[in-house]
């Protein structure tokens, strides 16, 4: 999400800070900042120069060129919003009661509620809306005089996410990294170093960097950089040697933002959980806040989107009828505003737009805010015209999505109205304690199963390889299933610009059956699921019309043995679980193919991130 920058050595901070925000640029920001400590002159304490941006670097880089400060040791910090609005008083670094200890932070702080609320009790002050303010004023409770040690003690109380940069103006030749679900790189030059959030920000300075673990701390000082525990056990570090440039920086070292996204979907699928989701599967939105008393009364649930957005809506209908027993419909944002729908004021109005600025959307919100339904935004942009719009909001915390074609957002959005029918269906009773552990546990799961899918990312191209001389797929599937294939033959031709259209397995004798022939391959997705067996009967349709099938199966299913052409065997999940596993492996499968086919898929042809006009 946000980007950080941190530097210690003997050369001027601010100028290195100015550099590497620019080539943190690329991950998306709403404001900036930097913090140096200042080389006092004779007579003068140390102080330490704090500027900041509500807008571009390039706003940031004019104020610190007008008033350049000077020093060694500074921490900056481009800020992607996850919590507050984007504002002067909210842009990092953050800092303590008594302006001593700075702070940037990428990532969320899932108790910083309960810890804001404690500090206040014993004479905290709080100016921003941020969650990244507790840390330190946290740290700021715990200083005896050691910085790292109130830093260790600090966050063994935050839970959450967190890539932390760190200094204090009482020890001015420590500079403290620390991260817990959220990636941090210690620089090593010529006795200079670098804290930053990835390699791009610091690969013009080193090609040296260490790889920061799961909740260890780097104390870096003129002698070098220190790795411990939380618990201040050192830790040995690998230093790693990197030769890329920095477009291939940007991207991770993958060769397309699209799939460097895709591999951030493990992380899309943890933050869109983080903080709402508790063990006994009770759901709360900090931004969307309603009593239970007011979701008792909705009657009728309206899901907008468009694109794979509206895709996400389709999931979200069949997941609240299923889990909550509302009515509940998706309608494509486009054709509703043209409609007199039947919308008043016991309706929740769900729009789904990963920007916030979809026009047609926005529109239909509106008409359904006139109508009196209760609206809420499920976005991942803070402060976006459907966020403000609506009468609260659901974030992704998904971080900046470049290419083009939704990915991990489309990710995201799914288990937010997951946790959105979780809700409803708490409110109303509908679902067991029992039930609701399970789904808990499903849910909790997701992260870890979308890494190990990740891993076999070989495995799905060298199908798509197979696949990637046709110029006609069709992909089929039942109930949630039918989604997931609506949703993989709009990303095959958003960038391949191969011919795909989706159909529900009971459709396809419809009509579509008369297309397929054994230069029309079919998707079929036949994982586990209520309608599983029908589909497999589909399946054998399609096999007697000579049409090549690749069946993504549930192991341990042999029923497709020996009948489709290409068998995936995906893992044993919960239904709406593999609806998320399921859109993975046919992302990485469309992703392939336009590779294979020269095509640019970061920037399809025609295609815009964000389609702000009718």
């Amino acid at each position: 999400m946000c980007g950080i920058i941190g530097y210690l050595g003997g050369r001027e901070a601010t100028p290195i800070l100015m550099e590497s925000l620019k080539r943190l640029e690329y991950r998306g920001y709403d404001s900036a900042g930097v913090a140096v400590l200042e080389q006092p002159t004779a007579g003068q304490a140390i102080r330490t120069s704090v500027t900041k941006s509500e807008a571009k670097v390039d706003m940031l880089i004019e104020k610190l060129e007008a008033n350049m400060p000077s020093g060694k040791l500074g921490i900056g910090h481009t800020r992607w919003a996850t919590h507050g609005k984007p504002t002067y008083i909210n842009a990092h670094p953050h800092t303590d009661c008594h302006g001593k200890i700075f702070v940037v932070h990428n990532g969320i702080i899932e108790n910083f509620a309960e810890l804001k609320a404690e500090l206040e009790a014993e004479g905290h002050e709080f100016p921003s809306e941020t969650d990244t303010e507790v840390v330190p004023h946290l740290i700021e409770k715990y200083y005896k005089g050691d910085f790292l040690a109130a830093v260790r003690a600090a966050l063994k109380r935050i839970k959450g996410a967190y890539a932390l940069a760190m200094f204090s103006s009482e020890d001015p030749e420590l500079l403290v990294g620390a991260r817990l679900n959220a990636p941090l790189v210690v620089g090593l030059g010529e006795k200079e170093y670098y804290i930053a959030s990835d390699i791009t920000a610091i690969i013009p300075y080193t090609k040296r960097v260490l790889v920061l673990g799961e909740g260890e701390v780097a104390a870096v000082t003129p002698l070098g950089a220190e790795v411990s525990t939380l618990d201040g056990v050192t830790v040995k570090s690998k230093v790693v040697h990197v030769d890329w440039d920095v477009a291939q920086a940007q991207k991770g070292g993958y060769d397309h933002f699209m799939l460097k996204e895709i591999h951030e979907s493990d992380d899309a699928v943890a933050n869109a959980m983080r903080g709402r989701l508790t063990d006994d599967g009770s759901v709360s939105f900090r931004e969307f806040d309603v009593p239970d008393e007011q979701l008792r009364d909705i009657t009728d649930v309206l899901l907008l989107g468009m694109g794979t957005s509206l895709h996400a809506a389709m999931i979200g209908e069949y997941v609240i009828e299923d889990w909550a027993g509302i009515p509940a419909r998706a309608e494509d944002a486009s054709e509703f505003r043209y409609r007199r729908p039947t919308v008043g004021n016991k309706t929740l109005d769900v729009v789904i737009t990963q920007s916030g600025e979809t026009a047609d959307t926005l529109v239909a919100l509106h008409q359904a805010r006139e109508r009196g339904a209760l609206s809420v935004a499920v976005t991942n942009v803070i402060a976006s015209s459907a966020a403000r719009d609506a009468d609260g909001a659901i974030y992704l915390h998904s971080g900046p999505e470049i290419g083009v074609a939704s990915t991990k957002t489309l990710l995201a959005h799914t288990v937010s109205l997951f946790l959105l029918a979780l809700r409803l269906a708490s409110v109303n009773g509908r679902v067991s304690l029992e039930r609701r552990q399970e789904l808990v546990e499903a849910l909790r799961a997701l992260p870890e199963q979308v890494r190990m899918l990740l891993e076999r990312e070989e495995e799905i191209f060298a199908l798509a390889d197979k696949y990637s001389g046709y110029r006609n797929f069709m992909y089929a599937g039942r109930g949630l299933g039918y989604t997931v294939a609506l949703e993989g033959a709009l990303k095959l031709k958003e960038i391949s610009y191969v011919h795909a259209e989706g159909t529900s397995g009971g459709l396809l004798k419809h009509g579509p059956i008369a297309l397929l022939d054994e230069q029309f391959p079919v998707v079929a997705i036949c994982t586990v699921s209520a309608t599983k067996d029908k589909m497999v009967s589909n399946v054998h349709e399609i096999v007697a019309r000579n049409a090549p099938v690749l069946a993504l199966v549930t192991e341990g299913d042999r029923s497709l043995d020996g009948v489709a052409t290409d068998v995936f065997v995906m893992p044993a999940v919960e239904e709406a679980a593999s609806v998320i596993l399921n859109t993975v492996m046919l992302q990485l499968f469309a992703y392939r193919i336009g590779v294979k086919l020269g095509q640019d898929v970061d920037q399809p042809r025609n295609l815009a991130k964000s389609v702000t006009v009718e």
